[in-house]
C-alpha cells in the first residue's frame, strides 16, 4: 500500500458542501509545515477537485514512477527567515543583501505535496460522470499507489461533502490493514454557523461514531467577515453554531474562522496580504506587520511564506497545536 510511509492520517470531513473543506485543509497543511512538519494533502472530492487550485499548481501533472504516482510538489523543506528569505535543505537560497548581517530568526518549513484526481484531467473544467464503482476504483488507488516520501509526517484528506461511496471506500481501505488504521488519528469536522449547516454537519458527526473515526475537533468556517477597507471583523453568517453542536456531541471545538478577501486574494492572485491599521481579528491585531511597505512590495515569495502575513494563519496555529494535541492525548 500507498500509505506505509505515512506516520499520521487526518481525514478533513463535512455533511455539507461549501462549508470550504478545500480552504480548511490548504490552511491546516500550511500551517503544518510552517511547524516544520512534512505535509501530504490527498484530495479524494473526486467531482469537484479544487487542492490543485488552492496550492496554484493547476497546470502540475502527476509523474509515474516505479510502483505508483509521485505527488506534486507545493514546495521543498526550507527554512523560512524574518526578512522571508528561504534556504532549501541543499543549502541553496536567496543571499543576504549588504547590510544585512546580523542573524535573522529561522523558521524550517517542512516539504509538501499533494495528488489530485486535477492534475490527471485533460482539462481542469472537465466534468467527472462516474457511478460509484469507478470513484470506489479511483479512492483505493489513489491509497494505494502514491509514493508519498519516506517519514512523512502528515497526510490530510480532503473528502467530498456526505457520507457516500468516497467515504465508505476510504474507511473500508485504511482500516481493514492494521497499521494504517493504527495511523489514522481521526477527523477534523468543518462546518458553518447557520442552522441549516449544523444540521447537515451532525450527520457527518453520527457517521464519524458509527465507523469508530475519531473526531479531532470541529471548526467553525465563514463566522465572520474581514471588511479589506476598515478595521471590522463582521459576523454576517451569525457565530457560535459550530462550538454549541462540538459541546452536544461532546467533541473538541477547534475554533472559529472567518472570511478574509485577502486570503482569497492570496489563492487567487498570488498577493501578500494586507489590512487597514487597526484591523483587528479574534483579539489580534492582524495589521502590524502589513506597514512595512518593503514587506509589502516583496511578492516574489511562496504561497507558504506570504501566509504567515494573513490573519487565519495565527487562528490556524492555535487550530492545528489543538489538533496535535488530541492526536497525542488518543496515542
Amino acid at each position: 500500500m500507498g500509505l506505509e510511509n505515512v506516520q499520521n492520517i487526518v481525514l478533513v470531513l463535512s455533511g455539507k458542501g461549501g462549508v470550504g473543506k478545500s480552504s480548511i485543509t490548504t490552511q491546516l497543511a500550511l500551517t503544518l509545515s510552517l511547524r516544520g512538519h512534512s505535509v501530504g494533502v490527498l484530495d479524494i472530492d473526486l467531482t469537484g477537485p479544487s487542492i490543485p487550485r488552492f496550492f496554484g499548481i493547476e497546470n502540475a501533472k502527476v509523474t509515474q514512477a516505479p510502483g505508483g504516482m509521485v505527488p506534486v510538489s507545493v514546495h521543498p523543506a526550507h527554512t523560512l527567515s524574518a526578512t522571508g528569505n528561504t534556504t532549501t535543505a541543499n543549502g541553496e537560497g536567496k543571499e543576504e543583501e549588504e547590510g544585512e548581517g546580523e542573524q535573522q530568526p529561522q523558521r524550517p518549513v517542512g516539504a509538501l505535496g499533494c495528488m489530485s484526481l486535477g492534475f490527471i484531467l485533460a482539462q481542469r473544467t472537465d466534468a467527472v460522470i462516474w457511478r460509484g464503482p469507478k470513484k470506489t476504483a479511483m479512492v483505493r488507488q489513489f491509497l494505494s499507489s502514491v509514493l508519498w516520501p519516506p517519514g512523512l509526517d502528515y497526510l490530510l484528506i480532503d473528502t467530498p461533502p456526505g457520507t457516500s461511496d468516497e467515504h465508505i471506500s476510504l474507511l473500508e481501505t485504511l482500516l481493514k490493514d492494521a497499521v494504517t488504521a493504527a495511523r489514522l488519528r481521526g477527523a477534523v469536522v468543518v462546518t458553518t454557523p447557520q442552522a441549516v449547516a449544523v444540521s447537515d454537519v451532525k450527520k457527518e458527526l453520527n457517521f464519524c461514531a458509527k465507523t469508530g473515526v475519531r473526531v479531532l475537533g470541529v471548526v467553525e468556517n465563514m463566522a465572520g467577515f474581514v471588511c479589506p477597507n476598515c478595521s471590522e471583523c463582521t459576523h454576517v453568517f451569525s457565530k457560535g453554531g459550530g462550538q454549541v453542536m462540538a459541546a452536544e456531541f461532546a467533541v473538541p471545538f477547534l475554533g472559529s474562522v472567518p472570511i478574509d478577501p485577502a486570503f482569497v486574494c492570496l489563492i487567487e492572485e498570488g498577493r501578500r496580504p494586507v489590512y487597514p491599521k487597526g484591523t483587528v481579528v479574534e483579539g489580534r491585531d492582524v495589521s502590524a506587520e502589513a506597514q512595512d511597505e518593503q514587506d509589502v512590495r516583496r511578492d516574489p515569495g511562496t504561497l507558504v511564506e506570504k501566509y504567515t502575513a494573513c490573519s487565519l494563519f495565527p487562528l490556524f496555529e492555535d487550530i492545528v497545536g489543538k489538533v496535535l494535541e488530541n492526536i497525542e492525548a488518543g496515542l
